[in-house]
């Protein structure tokens, strides 16, 4: 490979990594009048597609984070009117997790968001030959280690 296209893959690469951080740091509504951020967002998509019956363990597991994240995470959306909690009425000693009704608002909009602004990546990989698509899954595979590796 050339210098010239190596530096070309390297500056778009970068390039869309910048986009991808400053689309993550940006909040948005999602159908309601309070912003949220990304996780905010991930945790009320995790409570409204695992039922509501769960508590800040139950989360923290499907996450893959400390119950401490879920918990400064729920503090947020509470206070945005997103999100309750309530005694489990069968175990005592735990809290059940909920959404009101614009925290329901938010995660349908979140959801018709990823069903519609998918920017036609779906149509395309659907047209994608299996050569292409095996190219893709190994480099991101490659790249995901790289940055464990460097994080680590």
């Amino acid at each position: 490979m050339s210098k010239h296209n190596m530096h070309t893959i390297h500056d778009r690469f970068r390039q869309v990594m910048k986009l991808a951080v400053q689309m993550e740091q940006t909040p948005r509504p999602f159908g309601t009048d309070e912003l949220l951020t990304s996780s905010e967002i991930h945790l009320v998509e995790i409570i409204g597609e695992n039922g509501e019956s769960q508590s800040v363990t139950d989360l923290a597991g499907l996450l893959a984070v400390t119950k401490g994240a879920v918990s400064q995470t729920l503090k947020k959306l509470e206070k945005k009117g997103m999100t309750t909690k309530h005694p489990d009425p069968v175990n005592s000693s735990r809290a059940i997790v909920e959404l009101t009704t614009k925290g329901k608002t938010a995660f349908y909009a979140h959801r018709h968001w990823h069903e519609t602004m998918d920017g036609g990546f779906k149509e395309y990989f659907e047209n994608l030959n299996q050569d292409r698509i095996d190219f893709l899954v190994e480099f991101l595979a490659k790249f995901e280690v790289f940055l464990k590796k460097v994080l680590h």
